[in-house]
């Protein structure tokens, strides 16, 4: 059976139908939401199969969409209509499993069964087993420079089936809407669609097969790329011959002012970096930007001139909380989370005190939580700010943690404990 009619199965589109519904996401151009695909589907499906049969199907055009980056710029992302996020998950259903006998073992990101954590853990043992200098190579736009061409050709070296690679290739060419105006895509594989991430990755194999070909020890998360190596020269000399490789032979671009020779204490890696024990072992641990942006997200989410309640204002710090801690289980982080939560307890005694409102019900509070009459009353009428206020010994006393705890609030540092333990087990 060719290629394409796998791809155009029942079961592998049921499948992609739902994969692609139970990530729900927004609508395309076309205006079709996730919920109003099945009506359109029941239309439309055989005219639609048609059309991929005889070539002439022609995907609409992405909606362009933009993301803040942290540095304060934008990344562009590109949402397919949900029919042909439904016929890209049906390609890369096919097509991955062909292509991941071909990718390398130091390759994590967008692959089955792999994440971030397993490619900390991979530099760790690069790290101690003495290979402590990092080439950190940064691709500018890696997703947005993509040489289509070159693309397409090292797709046709595995896939034969000229439908499949047709249909492809209208999926990076399909055009890009911003403001009602659609603008050709000659460049680059459009962020936000199914294909994207696999796409991505035959592309960079490319650099694997390189760097494997010199014996340099890497590891790679999507185009985030470290290369390991045992002196400073040995480093500058590989930062200088593969930067030449990505730009010359794969016509991507790399950030000259991003990427560098470091060492892993100055390193960030997938939000991680790097110390070492008494015994000189390296481990890995949050990087101070990793920490100063998790800061930045409670800060915001405990701001006390937010109207909301304090139910649903628990429930978005936990999502916070469990999500930023699983990220990196991996890590030695106690001390830093024991410091994050201070805070963080702090800010919800303030939001409660604000809550109290006047004086007569902050002091009444005060006392029914054993707070004792007079220091309830000076309390109650301080004029002192309330983060002041709420840092005394009474308060705290109060609005004891345990007390926040039955509020149903995680803290960072009971989640840490629980992963680990789980872990462990």
């Amino acid at each position: 059976m060719e290629l394409l009619e796998e791809i155009l199965k029942p079961e592998n589109l049921n499948k992609a139908y739902k994969k692609v519904v139970s990530n729900k996401g927004v609508a395309g151009v076309d205006g079709i939401t996730v919920e109003e695909e099945l009506e359109y589907l029941k239309e439309h499906k055989e005219t639609i199969l048609n059309q991929i049969r005889k070539r002439r199907y022609k995907p609409q055009p992405v909606k362009r969409a933009q993301i803040p980056k942290e540095n304060g710029k934008k990344r562009n992302l590109g949402i397919p209509t949900v029919t042909d996020r439904i016929i890209q998950q049906a390609i890369v259903q096919v097509i991955s499993p062909i292509f991941e006998e071909q990718f390398n073992d130091n390759s994590f990101g967008f692959r089955p069964n792999r994440s971030p954590e397993q490619a900390v853990i991979r530099a760790l043992e690069y790290l101690n087993d003495g290979y402590e200098w990092i080439v950190d190579i940064d691709l500018e736009r890696f997703f947005d420079t993509v040489n289509q061409d070159r693309l397409i050709t090292i797709i046709g070296k595995t896939i034969k089936d000229g439908d499949v690679v047709s249909l492809i290739r209208k999926y990076l060419s399909a055009g890009a809407m911003e403001n009602g105006i659609v603008k050709a895509t000659k460049v680059g594989t459009p962020q936000g669609g199914n294909l994207s991430p696999l796409l991505s990755n035959i592309m960079l194999n490319e650099l694997d097969k390189e760097l494997e070909k010199r014996g340099l020890n890497f590891v790679r998360y999507a185009d985030d790329c470290i290369i390991l190596v045992k002196s400073e020269k040995a480093a500058n000399r590989v930062l200088a011959s593969i930067t030449r490789y990505i730009e010359k032979k794969l016509g991507l671009k790399v950030n000259a002012e991003k990427s560098k020779v470091t060492k892993p204490r100055d390193t960030k890696y997938l939000g991680y970096s790097f110390w070492t024990t008494k015994g000189g072992k390296w481990k890995p641990k949050p990087h101070i930007k990793s920490c100063e942006k998790l800061k930045r997200k409670l800060k915001k989410l405990t701001d006390r001139s937010w109207s909301i309640s304090l139910e649903e204002r628990i429930k978005k710090i936990n999502y916070v909380v469990r999500g930023w801690v699983n990220y990196f289980r991996i890590a030695n982080m106690r001390g830093v989370l024991r410091g994050i939560d201070e805070h963080l307890r702090t800010r919800i005694r303030v939001i409660i005190w604000k809550q109290w409102k006047v004086a007569g019900r902050r002091e009444k509070a005060l006392k029914q939580l054993g707070v004792r009459e007079d220091i309830a009353y000076n309390l109650a009428n301080s004029r002192k700010g309330y983060q002041q206020i709420c840092k005394t010994t009474w308060v705290k006393f109060a609005i004891n943690v345990e007390r926040l705890k039955r509020k149903g609030i995680v803290f960072l540092l009971d989640q840490y404990e629980r992963v680990h333990m789980e872990y462990a087990n």
